[in-house]
């Protein structure tokens, strides 16, 4: 079941492959919040910083546990 799930192809590639790219595109908007306001270049607010972070980890862990489910 999590195979078919996880291999499910959106756009010619599964899906697993298209929630890494968004974890880690995910990340680095997140680690770019952080680095421009430092620089105070604030076109994103910084109270943007700990949601980002939050929504990273859930896409990152939902990655995580579709590629770890279909190893079983």
């Amino acid at each position: 079941m999590f195979v078919d799930i996880a291999y499910y192809n959106i756009l010619g590639l599964p899906l697993v492959k298209w929630l890494g790219i968004i974890a880690i595109c995910c990340f680095a908007l997140t680690a770019s919040i952080s680095i421009l306001n430092r620089r105070k270049i604030r076109f994103i607010p910084f109270k943007w910083h700990p949601r980002m972070a939050y929504i990273s980890f859930a896409v990152a862990a939902v990655h995580a546990l579709l590629v770890l489910l279909t190893s079983l």
